[in-house]
């Protein structure tokens, strides 16, 4: 064998090294696609949303197939921060409120909640989560996202009032009732 040949076959061998990587590569790019794809549906399925558009949003915010139970309750969260924090009487109301949502402790979505409790989300997620929410409110209803817009403002409601007021007088701020009084227009319902 000559000093060429052996050249060449050395190049012939990372040439096919190299496409065996792009391929590889390739492989799992649209394995992680298809990964991200089946999330989308699962998301989908559990809120009533079958929107790719509006799905690739949840996944955007951050939410998950494990999460996506939490998106009715995000403007609950924001009216436990509108004050600038969490009390632990809001803290305790929201976790109560979230029980009866099927949001078991120590799941995905607890988890998620304890660290929206402890950390105020970015004003995008409470954006982005209200013009879902209003989507799906205006998807056709199915057993597993059966939730109101007055649901969610009795629930903003009982946040509001969990810790304010001084013997039961001004339960609710004035910035927790603008607030409420917003989430109740983009979600199409009068606050009382």
């Amino acid at each position: 064998m000559t000093e060429h040949d052996s050249i060449h076959e050395r190049g012939r061998a990372l040439e096919e090294e190299y496409f065996r990587k792009k391929n590889r590569e390739l492989i799992e790019k649209m394995r992680l696609e298809a990964s991200r794809d089946e999330a989308r549906r699962s998301m989908g399925s559990q809120i009533g949303l079958n929107d790719p558009e509006m799905l690739e949003q949840l996944q955007r915010l951050g939410f998950t197939a494990d999460t996506v139970s939490l998106l009715p309750l995000v403007p609950v969260v924001q009216m436990a921060w509108v004050d600038g924090n969490v009390t632990d009487a809001e803290r305790s109301a929201l976790f109560k409120i979230a029980r009866t949502r099927g949001i078991a402790e120590g799941s995905a979505a607890y988890h998620q909640l304890s660290a929206w409790l402890a950390d105020r989300p970015a004003p995008a997620v409470f954006e982005g989560a209200t013009r879902l929410i209003r989507a799906m409110l205006d998807a056709p209803a199915s057993d597993a996202t059966t939730i109101s817009p007055d649901d969610l403002v009795a629930y903003s409601e009982t946040i509001a009032a969990a810790s304010g007021g001084l013997l039961g007088i001004n339960k609710i701020s004035s910035e927790e009732r603008a607030l409420l009084a917003s989430l109740a227009a983009q979600l199409g319902k009068r606050a009382k």
